[in-house]
């Protein structure tokens, strides 16, 4: 039962009050071991893999359908990997892989443990926005993060991005419209796909950036590839999807 209720058996619906989103490049070897055997990283250039950061502030995030006002507020860390999946259609749909999740509150802790693969912990967050700055960080999660926001000039890309221009790395921009998650037990995944309106992720200027969660996984070389913000956009989540995953044939055992 408990397994069932952790396929995010109905949908859910939020308002981003914002969402920042600081993604970091590292050759593709150091993230492969990170992804289950169904999925594909989503590099570029043959060389770069990537892991995003979304620090996101929510509204009103409930049971799609429900009132506003048996919504909660809260603010969500994720550690996700861009990735690629082939479904049982051949389709190819590009997404997220989930590394790791934080939250403000015991109560989504609680719920999205029960609703989610996510594996959600309760740590301190502090978000502020005053002077054109908006800064996140996290005593005990060991974060600090500081931007300029969107203003009238583009800025640079961050000095050891991979990308040659903002319309490039805007492709690295997440959230992306797929979640996935998979039970290796069983070789079954589920795919999430989110339903988003009014989509402009803007670019913004880091002042200064740092994760602890990058020595925890033992990958010193992340360096910083772009950044964007994302703000006042309503956001879903449709129900889970289920479907069993086969390896590949190997062409060579044939006969």
């Amino acid at each position: 039962m408990l397994s069932f209720l952790q396929n995010h058996p109905f949908a859910v619906e939020a308002f981003f009050e914002n969402s920042l989103v600081l993604t970091y490049a590292l050759p593709i070897e150091r993230v492969q071991p990170l992804i289950p055997e169904c999925l594909e990283l989503d590099t570029y250039d043959n060389q770069w893999a990537f892991v995003a950061v979304a620090m996101v502030q929510t509204r009103d995030l409930r049971p799609k359908g429900f009132p506003k006002f048996m919504g909660n507020d809260f603010h969500l860390i994720g550690y996700r990997v861009f990735v690629r999946y082939t479904d049982q259609r051949g389709k190819h749909l590009r997404g997220l892989y989930i590394l790791q999740s934080e939250t403000d509150k015991k109560k989504m802790e609680f719920f999205g443990n029960i609703f989610t693969h996510y594996q959600y912990s309760t740590t301190d967050i502090s978000q502020k926005i005053k002077n054109g700055l908006m800064t996140v960080q996290s005593s005990r999660s060991g974060f600090n993060v500081a931007v300029e926001l969107p203003g009238a000039e583009l800025p640079g890309l961050p000095q050891e991005s991979p990308f040659p221009d903002w319309k490039t790395a805007r492709r690295y921009a997440g959230p992306l419209p797929f979640t996935f998650t998979y039970n290796p037990a069983n070789r079954s995944v589920l795919i999430i796909e989110g339903v988003r309106q009014q989509w402009n992720p803007e670019p913004v200027s880091v002042l200064h950036q740092q994760f602890s969660f990058f020595d925890r996984k033992k990958l010193p070389e992340a360096r910083l590839a772009n950044a964007f913000i994302i703000r006042d956009i309503p956001y879903y989540w449709k129900k889970g999807k289920l479907e069993s995953w086969k390896p590949k044939e190997d062409p060579s055992r044939v006969s």
